[in-house]
């Protein structure tokens, strides 16, 4: 009796997805299904074929044999909350989207609550996460629940998404971490989980963080940023960078326009407080109502306005030392000691960054070489031994 799986899906140079799509064409033409029909051998071959594809596709995948999938988020629906049926997953996700655009009012420094005052200053994660955790490069969380966990290198460590939470928690919102079965960490991870719906785990997503543009290849120039600020910033967040309230101090109400330094603005260890994360985030979100599409500030502008406002005081972090154990990949826009490029501290705040950039591509070379070295060198010593 003919078998149902033909030769040719068995040519060891066709790719798993080539022989599942092989397989599924026979199957749906009925080519090799004899005239008497399927008997139970047949049905058993169907599905160990089936099977053993499928395990191959997997397998190849995670080994890097095919392309990653790639998901855009410009252009992608934002999936409403209200469309949910009612239930207590729809109550957690609208917590966790209450937490994420009202933090102040829920876990600030100024809640009435005082075992409830996670956070340190009365930002919102939408403050930097805008329209809710959804706009493409202002640092989104759709997809996020696909890409953890994940390497880290500020800890040098696989992270898991409520570790990540937790970051933010003691940088951006300048305060504690949340413990890990509490109800808040459990509405911010099912939020950001309902966001990344739909997101393949391990996809790479386009419109994730900031679009990594290019800078200019000077140090930023601070009075010029003040000239920008005056122009197109201070309008919402204050000629004194301190931002505008939505009621009255102590009242856990936050900001209409956040501050973007001083006591109750992020600290020195945000991803925000570095130069090209900032510069980035504001050429292609700021002043309200930009984005990546439609900018209004240019690369010049947007990186020294960048430079202004990281340059003025805000709240510190201690241990920052700690961060980036690995040094080598260490962000050379990350403005705190140790520095491992030979360059000066104030470098590695303003600029240029170019020829940073080349040195620590040039030690991450070396770093590669030397690593493929010694595997070479442990794999002659073990064909030695096993002779």
């Amino acid at each position: 009796m003919p078998r149902l799986m033909p030769s040719r899906i068995r040519d060891p140079a066709w790719t798993p997805t080539e022989t599942v799509a092989a397989w599924a064409d026979d199957r749906a033409t009925g080519s090799g299904i004899p005239p008497g029909g399927i008997d139970m051998e047949d049905k058993m071959n169907v599905l160990n074929t089936a099977l053993a594809c499928t395990w191959l596709l997997l397998a190849a995948t995670a080994h890097g044999a095919e392309p990653t999938l790639t998901v855009n988020l410009v252009g992608r629906p934002v999936p409403e909350i209200d469309s949910l049926p009612e239930g207590p997953y729809r109550d957690l996700v609208q917590r966790g989207h209450e937490l994420s655009t009202r933090t102040f009012a829920v876990i600030g420094p100024e809640v009435k609550n005082l075992r409830k005052r996670y956070a340190g200053n009365n930002l919102a994660c939408t403050s930097c996460h805008e329209q809710g955790g959804a706009k493409p490069f202002a640092i989104p969380w759709v997809g996020v629940t696909a890409t953890f966990p994940q390497y880290r290198g500020r800890e040098d460590q696989i992270s898991t998404v409520e570790e990540r939470i937790n970051g933010c928690m003691e940088r951006s919102m300048n305060g504690k971490p949340l413990p890990l079965d509490a109800p808040e960490m459990k509405a911010f991870t099912t939020y950001i989980a309902y966001l990344s719906r739909g997101v393949p785990v391990g996809a790479q997503i386009e419109g994730a963080a900031v679009l990594q543009s290019a800078v200019p290849d000077r140090r930023a120039d601070l009075m010029a940023g003040v000239v920008v600020y005056a122009a197109r910033c201070a309008v919402c967040h204050g000629a004194d960078g301190l931002g505008k309230r939505t009621g009255q101090r102590g009242d856990a109400q936050g900001y209409i326009f956040p501050p973007l330094w001083g006591p109750d603005s992020f600290n020195n260890g945000a991803g925000m407080n570095r130069m090209l994360t900032t510069t980035r985030f504001i050429r292609q979100n700021m002043p309200l109502g930009a984005s990546h599409a439609a900018s209004v500030l240019n690369d010049d502008e947007a990186y020294d306005v960048a430079a202004f406002v990281l340059s003025r005081p805000r709240p510190i972090k201690s241990h920052l030392e700690a961060d980036f154990p690995a040094r080598w990949n260490k962000p050379i826009d990350a403005a705190f000691p140790p520095y491992m490029l030979g360059a000066t501290a104030d470098q590695h705040r303003y600029g240029p960054y170019p020829p940073l950039a080349e040195k620590q591509r040039q030690i991450a070379d070396k770093r590669k070489a030397d690593m493929a070295a010694s595997r070479a060198a442990a794999d002659s010593a073990s064909s030695a031994t096993g002779r």
